[in-house]
């Protein structure tokens, strides 16, 4: 006669077979889980590590380059004093919801005073020193959406060390100008500047000038 045992074995596999008659396969019952589980009731299970989920890494925009400037551009101010007792300067810009704006300076490096009485005359130029087909300097920012208003010119005289502002402003474009062509006023000499930045404002579009205004002293 044999003796049927009944004890942790059989009440496991009974659990098991109940668990795996409706789905087989659909939920996992671990036999050595099961018998851990009654030898040692108060033991809690190990839980399961779940799988990170690492997101992709973002594509890199390419940028495109700041175009090559040339060396050979006519005219390129150069260091220390210009014959005209003139030097200008343009500074980094700022940007806002499209509008673009820059900083011109223009300061008496000479020893007679100067006048002035309006606004800079400026052409933009690309990096082999071309100026931007199409494009329109406007005295006045009028025709340029949301800058703002030019306060007008007014006359002023540069002692020897005084400096003069005025600002430009344009809407952005995607092409580079990189040289500013610049004189006092329409029909004075010209010098060439290079800004710090780019003016990303392209061809066929509008740079609006204020007038010069005596620069803030600190």
């Amino acid at each position: 006669m044999i003796t049927t045992r009944t004890g942790p074995f059989r009440r496991a596999a009974l659990v098991c077979l109940l668990v795996l008659t409706p789905a087989l396969g659909a939920s996992g019952c671990g036999l050595s889980a099961e018998l851990d589980r009654e030898s040692n009731p108060e033991r809690r299970p190990t839980p399961t590590p779940s799988l990170a989920v690492v997101p992709p890494s973002p594509t890199p925009v390419a940028s495109e380059p700041a175009p090559t400037p040339s060396p050979t551009v006519p005219g390129l101010q150069t260091e220390g004093c210009p014959a005209s007792g003139l030097r200008f300067a343009a500074d980094q810009g700022d940007a806002a919801m499209g509008l673009r704006a820059m900083g011109l300076d223009v300061t008496n490096c000479g020893d007679e005073p100067y006048e002035l009485n309006g606004y800079p005359a400026i052409t933009v130029l690309d990096g082999s020193g071309d100026p931007f087909p199409g494009l329109k300097t406007v005295e006045g920012t009028d025709q340029v959406s949301m800058a703002p208003e030019d306060p007008g010119p007014r006359p002023l005289t540069l002692a020897p060390g005084e400096s003069a502002h005025a600002a430009l402003y344009w809407r952005m474009n995607n092409t580079s100008g990189v040289y500013l062509r610049v004189a006092p006023e329409k029909g004075d000499d010209t010098v060439t500047v290079r800004p710090p930045y780019p003016l990303d404002i392209g061809p066929e579009n509008v740079l609006g000038t204020t007038a010069w205004r005596p620069s803030k002293r600190p």
